[in-house]
């Protein structure tokens, strides 16, 4: 018997691994979306980040109104935020999500969504490390060690790549600051959600939550801007454009599921590989989003995925929070 499950494992994990290289592939899509959504509202990333978040709150409203258990576990939230249970940063991590968008509404028509995706994922790569080696969000503190290091070097060395073939162009260098920013500030948002999460008794409300941050600091932002003249905010007539959220929450209930078939290690690896292969094919194949894809682009999203693979790797004599 046990001999047939493990044939079944052996058989069911490589399509397993395909289905998160197809579920990263999302995440590009994502971008792409927002990048054209920004690109309508001339580059405006407040007001793009505004409308993709209020589509992907919609549609976590509605999964937490449906059922009695989630709009009780939701109205909780004031009382578990008044009892002060755990760390106040954890409630805020949506500002982080909202940075991803905003950064992706503003910059990823411009520099491609392979470029794009990369020097966000290189953020992520050296965010993860320090989140590691600091105990932020994770049972055991990972040291640095010689290997992680590497993951952190490749990381900026695929960031450099991929803006390579801008260097004369100053405005696009600049633009490339803004994913990397929020990789890193993106590294620590899963802690602060599965807090939430673990708070409330539920990963759809904390969801639903990082949502409604997100949305309420970029409105806030967006109205102040629009008092003083300073912006101009109009919804898009082309259905697609209020995709982004919907494709982030399906991307999230995706990744939920699989990895209870891959665990941690191998989702990451295969997700990021879907990530960056999506976002070179996207700019290839969509000759509409206007991005060109140079030798070092691919270079550069390869030497990401070596990075974010090497930066997965336990260090050997992990320590305790209390070290």
């Amino acid at each position: 018997m046990s001999e047939k499950m493990s044939t079944k494992k052996k058989f069911a994990i490589p399509l397993l691994v395909l289905a998160t290289i197809l579920a990263g592939m999302l995440s590009p899509m994502q971008s792409a979306v927002n990048g054209q959504l920004g690109k309508t509202l001339h580059g405006d990333g407040n007001a793009t980040a505004v409308i993709s978040f209020g589509s992907g709150l919609v549609v976590m409203a509605i999964i937490i109104l449906a059922r009695k258990s989630t709009r009780q576990q939701f109205a909780s939230i004031p009382r578990l935020m008044k009892s002060k249970q755990m760390p106040w940063w954890n409630w805020i991590a949506g500002i982080c999500g909202a940075m991803v968008v905003f950064s992706e509404g503003a910059s990823a028509s411009a520099l491609g969504v392979a470029t794009f995706q990369t020097t966000l994922i290189s953020g992520l790569v050296i965010s993860g490390l320090l989140c590691d080696r600091f105990g932020i969000g994770v049972d055991l503190k990972q040291p640095f060690n010689f290997v992680r290091i590497m993951g952190a070097i490749c990381a900026i060395a695929a960031t450099v790549l991929v803006v390579s073939p801008n260097w004369q162009a100053p405005k696009v260098i600049g633009l490339a600051v803004l994913p990397f920013i929020a990789g890193l500030l993106a590294g620590w948002q899963p802690a602060g959600n599965s807090a939430v999460g673990k708070a409330t008794g539920s990963m759809l409300v904390s969801v639903t939550w990082n949502f409604i941050v997100g949305f309420s600091v970029l409105t806030i932002i967006l109205l102040i801007r629009m008092a003083m003249g300073q912006a101009y905010f109009a919804l898009p007539h082309v259905w697609w454009m209020y995709l982004g959220g919907p494709l982030g929450l399906l991307s999230i209930g995706l990744m939920a599921l699989l990895v209870r078939g891959l665990g941690l290690l191998l989702l990451g690896l295969a997700s990021t590989a879907g990530q960056l292969i999506g976002s070179v094919l996207m700019d290839l194949l969509i000759p509409q989003l206007g991005a060109h894809v140079y030798v070092v682009t691919v270079l550069g999203a390869l030497v990401a995925l070596i990075g974010a693979g090497i930066a997965m790797i336990p260090s050997r004599k992990p320590n305790t929070l209390n070290d």
